[in-house]
C-alpha cells in the first residue's frame, strides 16, 4: 500500500493544500515559513501519541472569520444542520493504493467500503471537528461585542466541544463514509518524523549521547510480540548476560551498598517498627542502554573515540541512519505489520558538507534495500520518506518528479506546487533535460530565494553586486536586504528557464544583450555578423526571440515595436540595452552600454552620433578578445566610479518592488519572423540554437546570492 495523496484542511499555514506523494521519497522545498514543517506535525497531531492532539492554536488564522460567520448564523436560529458546514475543521485526508495487498487486506479491510472489484484505492480521513450536537455549547457563550473577550472564550470553546474522528471514504463517492476507531489507522500506518533540531552539537549529560539512546528503543521493539525471532534471539542474550549481573547484585553488591547505609536507631526516632534502611538494585537493560551506553567509533589498536568526538555532520548522518534503523525495527516488531510506513526527515543537510548531502539524497533506495535483504529476508518495507530541505545540493539531485514547492501566498497561507506534473507536458521535456543537468552543475537555489536575477556571463557577474549597491543608494532601493539569487546563464540558454520561473512565481530579472546583426544575402548563403545597432537588422538572441514568440532571428524592428509593458510578464522582467540619456544611443552588449554610460572614463570625448557609436562597437569587441573578467574586475574593485546603464537600473528598481502585476497572456506567439537555414561563411556570425546543447563544454558558473 502506498499513500498517493495528501490534502490538508485549515492546519496552521495549510488553508486547503494538496499534494502528491513519490512512491519512495518526496522532496519538500521552499523558503523559510512557507509551512513545511505543518505537514510532518499534522501527522504527528493525528497519527502519533495514544490520542490525537489538536487546539486551538492549529487552525489555519483565516478560517477563524468562519466562527464569527456561523455566530452570526447561530443567533439567528438557524439550524444545526445548516451550520456545521459553516464551522471550520482541521482535515487530514490521505489516498492510499492498495493494489499490491489485493491478496492480503489485513488491517486495510476496515477502510474498504466499496464494491467495486476494479477499484484499488481508498480515502482516509482524520478531522478535528465539533462534537455531534456540540454547535449549542460551542457557539452558545461567544460575543462578538468584546473582540479580546470572544478570542477568549472561542479558544476554551474548541478545546472542550473539539473531538478528533476517523473515517473510511469511498473515493468515488465522498457521501459513503464509515466511522472508524484511531487505533485502527494507527494498526494500518506507522507515522515517524526525524526532527531538524537533533541535539547534537549539546554537550549536557541529557543529549551528549543521542545515538545510545536510540539502541535502548531499539532493543525495546524486540520485545514486541511480531519481532522477528532472530532479533528476539538476540534481545533474549542480552538479557540473560543482565540477569546474571542481576544474581551477583543481589548478593555481595547488595550486602556491601546495606553497610553504606545508616540505622535510623542513632537518633531514637520514636514510633518506627523496623527503623533500619535497606538497598535494592535493580538493572534494566532498556536504561542500561539508554543512559549508561555509549557509541564509540574504533581506531586503529583498540584505541577508540566517543561519539562527541567525531564532527557535527558525521554524527548527524549516523544519527540519521540510527533513527531509520530504529523506526524499521519497530515497524518489523508489530505484532500485525502496518501496510503503510512514512517517515518524514527535516533538513537532513544539517553540518553536512556539499558532497555529502548530494550522497544522502541518494542512498536511501539503498538504505532500504540492505534492510529489507539483511533484516526482513527479502520482504518488501512499505516505507515512503518526506524530506523538506533548505539545501539547493539536495534539491537539485532530486528528479523533478519528487519536488514539492510550498509557496507562500497571501493572508497567511501555503500553495503546494509539484514541479514533476508541471513539466510532464511534451512540449516541456526539452526545457526539462535542460534545468535537470544545470541545476544539478550550479546547484542554483532558486527554490529557497527572495528574488533572482539571470544574467548573461562573468561581466555581469562580478559587476552586478557594485551595480545593485548603486541602485540601492541612488534610487532609494533596498535590494542587499534581499535574499538573492544571481544565475550566470548565457543567452541562447535563458528562454528555458521562463516555465520554470513562473512555476516559482519568484521574481525575476533576465538581463540580457540585444546582440544585434546584419542580414547580409549572399547568392548562396545568408550570414548575420556581429554589428552596431544603428546597422543592425535582427537579434541573434535566442532567449530574447522567445520572450517575445518569435523563432529564429528576431527583427529588431520587431522588438522596438513591442509595447514596454511586453518586457514584463508576471513575476519576471526583460532588460535589454536601450538608449543611454543625452546621447541617444544603444550598445549591443553589456560592454558597448557600460562605455556608452561612462565615456568619460574611455578617453571618447568629442565623438557623437555614429562616429561615437562605431568607436564603442570597437572597444567592446577589443575587451571581448583581450578579458572581460579583468575588464570587470577593474570596474568592480580599483575604479568604482562609474554609472549603472540605464536598462539594468531600470530593471533593478522594478525588482525591487514588492507588487508581482497579473501576468499577460502571450500574444506575441502569432509573429514569427523570417527564418531561414543557411551555412554561414563570415569569420563572426551569431547563431541561435533551437534544440536542447549537451552541456559538457558549457560553461557555467556557481551563482551568487547577495544578501
Amino acid at each position: 500500500m502506498i499513500i498517493k495523496e495528501v490534502r490538508i484542511r485549515n492546519y496552521r499555514l495549510l488553508k486547503d493544500v494538496q499534494m502528491t506523494l513519490d512512491e519512495r521519497s518526496t522532496l519538500v522545498v521552499g523558503r523559510n515559513n512557507t509551512g513545511k514543517t505543518s505537514l510532518a506535525e499534522i501527522f504527528r497531531s493525528f497519527l502519533a501519541g495514544p490520542s490525537p492532539k489538536l487546539k486551538y492554536e492549529d487552525f489555519n488564522q483565516s478560517s477563524l472569520s468562519s466562527f464569527e460567520t456561523a455566530l452570526v448564523a447561530f443567533q439567528a436560529d438557524t439550524a444545526e444542520e445548516e451550520l456545521r458546514p459553516q464551522i471550520p475543521a482541521i482535515e487530514l485526508e490521505l489516498l492510499v493504493d492498495y493494489r499490491d495487498d489485493a491478496d492480503a487486506y489485513g488491517v486495510l479491510g476496515d477502510f474498504i467500503i466499496d464494491l467495486d472489484e476494479e477499484l484499488y484505492e481508498t480515502k482516509i480521513l482524520a478531522s478535528y471537528q465539533v462534537k455531534d450536537g456540540g454547535v449549542s455549547s460551542l457557539l452558545g457563550r461567544l460575543d462578538l461585542e468584546d473582540r479580546a473577550s470572544y478570542f477568549k472564550a472561542l479558544k476554551e470553546s474548541i478545546n472542550q466541544n473539539f473531538e478528533a474522528v476517523l473515517y473510511a471514504i469511498e473515493p468515488d463517492n465522498s457521501e459513503n463514509r464509515v466511522k472508524l476507531d484511531f487505533t485502527k489507522v494507527k494498526r494500518l500506518i506507522r507515522s515517524e518524523v526525524i526532527n531538524a533540531q537533533r541535539g547534537l552539537d549539546d554537550e549536557t549529560h541529557n543529549e551528549r549521547d543521542v545515538l545510545g539512546k536510540s539502541l535502548g528503543n531499539i532493543f525495546n521493539s524486540s520485545a514486541n510480540a511480531g519481532a522477528p525471532e532472530a532479533f528476539r534471539v538476540l534481545s533474549g542474550e542480552i538479557n540473560e548476560v543482565v540477569e546474571e549481573l542481576q544474581t551477583r547484585v543481589d548478593t555481595d553488591f547488595q550486602q556491601k551498598v546495606e553497610q553504606l547505609l545508616p540505622t535510623l536507631t542513632i537518633f531514637g526516632y520514636p514510633g518506627l517498627q523496623d527503623p533500619n534502611l535497606s538497598a535494592s538494585t535493580e538493572l534494566n537493560v532498556k536504561s542500561l542502554l539508554e543512559n549508561n551506553t555509549k557509541v564509540f567509533y574504533q581506531k586503529d589498536d583498540h584505541f577508540t573515540l566517543p561519539e562527541t568526538y567525531n564532527g557535527l555532520g558525521f554524527r548527524n548522518l549516523i544519527f540519521i541512519l540510527f533513527r531509520i534503523y530504529e523506526y524499521f525495527r519497530a515497524y518489523q516488531s508489530e505484532e500485525i505489520a502496518p501496510k503503510s510506513h512514512l517517515i518524514f526527515v527535516e533538513e537532513p543537510e544539517a553540518h553536512l558538507h556539499p558532497q555529502m548531502q548530494e550522497v544522502f539524497i541518494r542512498q536511501l533506495d539503498e538504505i532500504v534495500a540492505e534492510f529489507e535483504q539483511t533484516f526482513n529476508a527479502g520482504a518488501r518495507w512499505p516505507i515512503q520518506f518526506v524530506i523538506s530541505t533548505h539545501s539547493a545540493h539536495i534539491a537539485n539531485e532530486a528528479d523533478f518528479s519528487k519536488v514539492r514547492y510550498f509557496l507562500s501566498k497571501t493572508h497567511g497561507s501555503t500553495e503546494i506546487k509539484d514541479l514533476g506534473a508541471e513539466f510532464s507536458a511534451a512540449d516541456c521535456q526539452a526545457d526539462k533535460e535542460f534545468l535537470h543537468k544545470y541545476l544539478t552543475l550550479t546547484k542554483c537555489d532558486l527554490y529557497f530565494a527572495d528574488r533572482a536575477i539571470l544574467i548573461e556571463g562573468a561581466t555581469e557577474r562580478i559587476l552586478l553586486p557594485e551595480m545593485i549597491k548603486k541602485v540601492d543608494d541612488a534610487k532609494q532601493c533596498s535590494l542587499r536586504r534581499k535574499y538573492m539569487s544571481v544565475i550566470e546563464i548565457g543567452g541562447a540558454y535563458a528562454h528555458h528557464f521562463y516555465k520554470f520561473i513562473d512555476f516559482l512565481e519568484l521574481k525575476t530579472l533576465f538581463i540580457t544583450d540585444l546582440d544585434s546583426v546584419e542580414k547580409i544575402k549572399g547568392e548562396k548563403t545568408t550570414t548575420y555578423p556581429a554589428s552596431c545597432v544603428s546597422e543592425g537588422t535582427h537579434s541573434s538572441n535566442a532567449g530574447l526571440s522567445n520572450w517575445f514568440g518569435m523563432k529564429g532571428y528576431a527583427s529588431l524592428d520587431e522588438i522596438y515595436s513591442k509595447a514596454e509593458k511586453s518586457k514584463v510578464s508576471g513575476c519576471r522582467r526583460l532588460a535589454f540595452q536601450i538608449d543611454e540619456d543625452e546621447k541617444a544611443l544603444c550598445g549591443r552588449s553589456f560592454e558597448d552600454a557600460f562605455i556608452l554610460a561612462n565615456t568619460n572614463l574611455f578617453e571618447l570625448h568629442g565623438l557623437k552620433g555614429v562616429e561615437l557609436e562605431k568607436s564603442v562597437f570597437e572597444r567592446a569587441k577589443k575587451i571581448g578578445n583581450e578579458s572581460k573578467a579583468n575588464f570587470a574586475i577593474k570596474y568592480s574593485i580599483g575604479e568604482t566610479a562609474w554609472n549603472v546603464p540605464k536598462y539594468i537600473s531600470e530593471g533593478l528598481v522594478w525588482l525591487n518592488r514588492n507588487t508581482i502585476p497579473p501576468r499577460e497572456p502571450s500574444a506575441e506567439t502569432e509573429t514569427e519572423t523570417e527564418t531561414e537555414t543557411e551555412t554561414e561563411t563570415e569569420t563572426e556570425t551569431e547563431t541561435e540554437t533551437e534544440t536542447v546543447p549537451e552541456l559538457e563544454g558549457i560553461e557555467v558558473a556557481e551563482e551568487q546570492a547577495y544578501v
